[in-house]
């Protein structure tokens, strides 16, 4: 274990043997930290949380504080952080609220990006990229492979779906579509995210599923979003990317504001 004179370490926080604690960096005493992670240098990590393998933090990164939300009391939530994941100068992970379910989720390996912040009780899955500024509110969900690009702003329980791309300076204040490119403000769908997809492996026939999927849901003119999914789930044979695009937009159908996550 590699811990700089000048760091910080609580007796009771429970490092691996072979992290590395760089200088001036603060760990507090409910800390879990697994093996293979590096803090460089005033990385602070408090709170109630767990660190896997192999994360690399950079300067001023703040994980662990409490929630900033005006209904917190106290109670000892948690943040939780799975491996290989780089997170760089000046992100802000907080940990849970009670009535969030008491945990933030990050998994593993995404980079996020200088300046983010991941608010209370948010649920990001894996292989997710942050360009730098991009502010989650509380209840955020980000699933995986999705790509947010800098100075976004995501609205409360808002929910951002699998292989997104979510253009630079976008305001996102309803649930973000799986598979699509979307972007403005405040932002919408615009089109298949063809290049992501391609290069995450799908082939040429998942695409061009999911391209007449956004010509029928998101440009006919004829049949409003309800019934032009109707008309889909009618026809059948959906493959599985058209399913769970179907699947999410209902649920954002069903959801407060177009936010599947947020109660009624």
């Amino acid at each position: 274990m590699q811990i700089d004179k000048s760091a910080h370490v609580h007796p009771k926080a429970e490092l691996a043997a072979d992290v590395v604690v760089g200088p001036c960096c603060v760990i507090g005493p409910d800390v879990k930290i697994g093996p293979g992670t590096v803090l460089e240098n005033n990385v602070t990590v408090t709170g109630h949380t767990t660190l896997g393998a192999n994360n690399r933090i950079f300067p001023y990164a703040v994980l662990g504080e409490p929630p900033q939300d005006l209904k917190y009391r106290g109670a000892p939530t948690r943040l939780v952080v799975g491996d290989k994941n780089v997170i760089r100068e000046c992100v802000t992970l907080n940990t849970g609220t009670e009535l969030g379910g008491g945990v933030t989720t990050v998994g593993s390996n995404n980079f996020l990006m200088a300046c983010s912040h991941v608010a209370h009780d948010c649920i990001l899955g894996d292989h997710i990229i942050f360009a730098n500024c991009v502010l989650l509110g509380g209840h955020v969900k980000v699933e995986s492979h999705a790509k947010v690009m800098g100075l976004v702003g995501v609205n409360p329980f808002a929910t951002v779906g699998q292989h997104v791309y979510v253009g630079g300076l976008t305001r996102i204040v309803q649930d973000v579509p799986p598979y699509m490119i979307f972007e403005g403000n405040p932002g919408k769908v615009h089109q298949v995210n063809v290049i992501g997809l391609q290069r995450a492996g799908f082939t040429d026939a998942q695409v061009a599923a999911l391209e007449e999927a956004h010509r029928v849901i998101f440009r006919c003119k004829v049949l409003n979003r309800n019934k032009a999914i109707d008309e889909m789930e009618r026809q059948g044979n959906l493959t599985a990317e058209v399913q769970n695009l179907i699947a999410f937009l209902r649920a954002m159908q069903r959801g407060k504001s177009g936010r599947a996550r947020q109660p009624h």
